[in-house]
């Protein structure tokens, strides 16, 4: 039935193939060439380009997470030590520096105890919710509510010390130190709330002592750890104004101690 629908059977049929014309091919193919060419030699450049800004960015406030783990038993003791013994570190608060693809670099936690690290942030706020819900316990205010806001009240205090120390590198205009740094450094703040809390858990009236304690060690390892920061690692010039703010942040560990170590119900109080 469709089989009929074509030229009528017999009579002329349109040529198939008109010739084409050498010389016009050959242009054709010559300038769709060059604009294939040109086109993806600019597209390769664009995309190379915004690949470079993004791993400069990336690498610039990031840095590579995997950094920040490599630590063994002998740093995590020595590092606790500087952190809640500051005034006991002998050495230098400098970071040491290793030649890598023809540029220096900072040496991991591993080799370096000033270098920054996540391994003990992470495993002390942990061990800081684990001991505030069991002092909760032991007062019988323990519930999976009040964990919950033990735990958020715990990411709060760590994000207001992140902003106090990325808000002070940027105000002195040193805000390029790494993301994950400050992140680091303002998680050191529970290595000194656990040992309250746990104070507090053992004897109730340690807590008094240790809360100022570790709130003026932590204060004078911030202050040590933002002045290498800035004279050292972003190249600021020293000025009173640093002064200032070194003094702000630590008079600021002492409220921020307190209404961490103080464990109730409730995440404002």
């Amino acid at each position: 039935m469709y089989e009929n629908l074509g030229a009528p059977q017999g009579g002329p049929r349109p040529p198939s193939n008109m010739q084409s014309n050498p010389l016009e091919n050959a242009f054709y193919g010559a300038s769709s060439g060059l604009v294939r060419g040109g086109l993806g030699a600019y597209g390769e450049r664009i995309l190379g380009s915004s690949s470079e800004y993004v791993q400069s960015n990336i690498s610039r406030y990031f840095s590579d997470p995997q950094y920040y783990f490599q630590v063994n038993d002998r740093y995590v003791r020595n590092k606790l030590k500087v952190v809640l013994f500051p005034f006991l570190h002998r050495g230098h608060w400098t970071r040491v520096t290793e030649p890598v693809g023809g540029r220096l670099s900072y040496k991991p936690p591993i080799y370096d105890i000033n270098a920054p690290d996540l391994y003990i942030p992470f495993m002390v706020f942990g061990t800081y919710i684990v001991l505030a819900g069991f002092s909760l316990g032991i007062h019988g205010k323990f519930s999976p509510e009040a964990l919950s806001w033990i735990f958020i009240k715990g990411l709060v205090g760590w994000f207001l010390q992140f902003v106090l120390l990325k808000a002070s590198l940027i105000s002195l205009g040193s805000g390029e130190a790494p993301f994950l740094d400050i992140i680091a450094y303002a998680g050191y703040t529970f290595t000194g709330m656990c040992l309250a809390v746990l104070g507090r858990i053992i004897w109730s009236y340690s807590y008094y002592f240790l809360m100022p304690w570790t709130g003026l060690c932590m204060a004078i390892f911030l202050v040590k750890t933002m002045k290498r920061v800035l004279f050292s690692e972003v190249r600021s010039h020293e000025s009173s104004k640093q002064h200032y703010l070194l003094l702000i942040i630590a008079s600021a560990q002492f409220p921020l101690f307190v209404w961490l170590g103080n464990v109730g119900f409730h995440w404002l109080f």
